[in-house]
């Protein structure tokens, strides 16, 4: 298998660009990123890379070799992954990215009971609300929440996730509720800043129209949550997913307003790259998710 190690160390150091970079991703020291990719060189008789201390690429013979040997890899990773399936419970380490906010608030619970039913799966979880690039950061799939674009990426849609606005009765006794979405220029309103343009909220009437509508507000939060909570103490009209917003919805603190002029769910997904076989871990989690969010989401029951 030390073969195997010298191949992905220089798989990594190629796409990466670096034997820091490359160490990381595989649990490694640079040092030892750096003598993996020598006994590579000594054992083929070549020089793969070329090294100076400012730059890292690659020879011509390098280049070639890594075009290769990344298939091979693949085919490697896709039998082992095809004969774990086989045999028997997923095990291994499983690197997942899901956005901040879903993650600590509605996707942890979740994880936590996934992790009950399989004991042989390692869990490494990023809360980051940063686009990763699955395949060059060395994960196995991440949560995603929007209208996806077409990628090469495999998706499967877990749930929707609405954006609604609201207000607690304590504001609304004293401005009044908005009837028309026009009305919001008259309003004090909580920003988002997390949405993709927070100073324009968006609407569809019942023409389907979408309408944009301009948005002022003295409070602009990056997250969600600190926006429910001004909105809770009645500062104002906040705009968020109902995931954040749905247990203050039950117990009536705050009240949905414009609701028909509501846009479409957005889409909770999971996406990975794809496979000739996929990992037995990664269709555990998603199979698992799919189970956990089926039918109308929790957070959208009963207000």
């Amino acid at each position: 298998m030390e073969r195997l190690d010298c191949d992905r160390m220089l798989v990594a150091v190629m796409e990466l660009g670096s034997f820091a970079a490359a160490a990381e991703r595989l649990g490694t020291s640079s040092g030892q990123a750096s003598k993996l990719i020598s006994r590579l060189e000594s054992e083929l008789g070549v020089q793969l890379l070329k090294r100076s201390t400012r730059s890292l690429y690659p020879t011509e013979i390098g280049q070639a070799y890594v075009e290769r040997v990344k298939s091979i890899l693949d085919d490697f990773d896709a039998l082992d992954a095809s004969v774990r399936h086989a045999s028997g419970n997923p095990t291994g380490r499983l690197k997942l990215s899901v956005p901040l906010t879903f993650g600590t608030h509605s996707l942890a619970p979740a994880l936590i009971a996934f992790a009950k039913a399989w004991p042989e799966i390692e869990l490494d979880i990023s809360f980051s609300d940063r686009l990763v690039n699955i395949v060059d950061e060395g994960f196995d799939m991440a949560l995603r929440i929007g209208r996806l674009s077409d990628s090469s990426l495999i998706t499967r849609r877990l749930s929707d996730i609405r954006i609604i606005v609201a207000a607690s009765d304590a504001y609304l006794r004293e401005h009044g509720a908005p009837e028309d979405v026009c009305q919001l220029a008259e309003h004090s309103c909580i920003i988002d800043t997390n949405f993709r343009e927070p100073g324009n909220w968006q609407f569809r009437d019942e023409n389907k129209r979408i309408l944009s509508v301009a948005i002022e507000g003295r409070l602009r939060f990056s997250n969600a949550e600190a926006c429910l909570g001004a909105a809770v103490a009645g500062l104002g009209i906040a705009r968020m997913p109902t995931f954040i917003a749905g247990d203050r919805l039950r117990e009536g603190v705050i009240k949905p307003l414009l609701r028909q002029y509501e846009m479409p769910p957005l889409g909770l997904y999971v996406v990975y790259p794809p496979a000739r076989y996929l990992a037995h871990k990664v269709r555990a989690l998603t199979d698992f998710l799919e189970a956990y969010y089926a039918g109308e989401a929790a957070w959208d029951r009963g207000w």
